[in-house]
């Protein structure tokens, strides 16, 4: 059950949005102006502002079901990010040598292709550790923004397993190659823009670095895996998500990740795990964080459904902006159906989202607003920090390895908003407009 079809009732008051802005700018200015407070008390900030919307739909509402539909959406998507974190932390791919600017675009178009078989989450937990060995000597924080923009967000557009809104389009009757047919030209657009610029600065940074970095990094190249038994656990979690698919009850495949997560645990030898520098902090941080952000999104993704009607008849560009914008600081899934919800209401004649051959039969007749709303929801998901779940989790373990990362506003000032928006614009303008 998603929150997004969920039957909600009457808008809620406008001042319940206010927790969730309260949230977001804490994640955005907490660290930069008072970090030691904000690092001891997120936990409590997050709880504390997720139990005004919890009392609220529990005793002003008087409904529970918008409240159980966004615990379930947590749950699978902690079982998710976590099993993937824990199972990826004991495979330690050891990268020397290799950092040079075309290796580098090498590894990331990998990545990207990756992403589509793994998902963007498997694939940014088992990327992310060689990514930031193989350019220690020079490692900076726009290595880790490109690896968040091409691995974990646009590389995965290509199939349902790539990334979530694409599942949930799938589970209701997106056929599984629709994407990969109807997206690829934009997917190697913007992944071809973005190693380029990529390139560009790569470049830059390579050659003011040292003459015996230079040399260190041009040398003899070397490849070795290590836990290569969590290869399996890895494909077992990647079907227990595609059990979704075949119609298992939620619950058994969040079982299934949790207990693949734990054996693996305590499987791998810890020298892999020490090398590979794993510990649980960036996992909690990302899931105390994201109870506060599922939580207080209820309001907003009630709201956005209640007036989701007022749009009129977007066209296709306005849906790509819409779906993106929002998913840039919402969780994109829901916004996603949101909007899907909305193209099928509006098709004529009108279109059900629980048909699966409406659904369907929608992808083959208008496959320009489903590529719209899809490429929003995914592209976009790399504009923030908090537009899609490996976000945070690759900066806290970026942060972990003492990596200096932009905070939140420079992030969008410095990357998104001068490089992806304007790559992501040419794309919509290309293929959409």
């Amino acid at each position: 059950m998603s929150l997004a079809v969920v039957e909600l009732g009457a808008p809620p008051p406008g001042w319940l949005l206010a927790p969730f802005g309260l949230l977001i700018l804490g994640v955005a200015l907490g660290p930069l102006l008072a970090e030691k407070f904000w690092h001891r008390n997120y936990p409590k900030i997050s709880i504390g502002l997720s139990l005004i919307i919890i009392l609220h739909y529990l005793l002003v509402e008087k409904s529970a079901t918008p409240l159980w539909a966004s615990a379930q959406e947590y749950i699978s998507f902690i079982c998710l990010i976590g099993s993937l974190f824990v199972v990826a932390g004991g495979i330690r791919i050891q990268v020397a040598g290799e950092s040079t600017p075309w290796r580098n675009v090498l590894f990331l178009g990998l990545g990207g292709v990756l992403a589509n078989l793994l998902g963007t989450t498997g694939a940014a937990m088992l990327l992310i550790r060689p990514w930031i060995r193989m350019n220690r000597y020079r490692i900076t924080g726009f290595h880790v923004v490109f690896f968040i923009f091409i691995v974990a967000n646009v590389g995965g557009c290509l199939t349902p397993v790539g990334d979530p809104p694409l599942f949930l389009g799938y589970l209701r009757g997106v056929p599984f190659f629709w994407t990969l047919q109807r997206l690829w030209m934009e997917w190697l657009l913007v992944i071809g823009l973005l190693l380029l610029v990529f390139y560009i600065l790569d470049r830059r940074n390579f050659l003011r670095a040292s003459a015996a970095i230079r040399a260190r990094e041009t040398g003899k190249e070397t490849f070795a895996v290590e836990g290569k038994r969590n290869m399996a656990f890895l494909l077992i979690i990647l079907v227990s998500v595609l059990m979704r698919g075949w119609g298992v009850p939620w619950g058994i495949p969040e079982m299934v990740m949790a207990t693949s997560a734990w054996v693996s645990h305590r499987m791998t030898s810890p020298g892999i795990r020490q090398k590979n520098e794993f510990s649980f902090g960036p996992l909690k941080e990302v899931a105390w964080l994201f109870v506060g952000i599922f939580a207080t999104l209820i309001p907003v993704i009630h709201l956005l459904t209640a007036y989701a009607h007022d749009l009129g008849h977007p066209g296709n560009l306005q849906y790509y902006w819409m779906t993106g914008s929002l998913s840039a600081f919402l969780d994109n899934a829901p916004t996603y159906l949101t909007f899907l919800t909305l193209a099928l209401n509006l098709h004529e004649p009108a279109l059900h989202l629980f048909d699966p051959a409406e659904v369907a039969r929608f992808a083959l007749q208008d496959p320009g607003s489903l590529a719209a709303i899809s490429l929003g929801a995914v592209f976009f998901g790399a504009a923030t920090y908090i537009g899609n779940g490996p976000n945070l989790l690759i900066k806290s373990i970026a942060d972990s390895s003492k990596i200096h990362m932009p905070g939140f506003f420079g992030y969008i000032l410095r990357y998104s908003l001068p490089i992806l928006i304007p790559i992501l614009a040419l794309a919509g303008w290309l293929f959409i407009h």
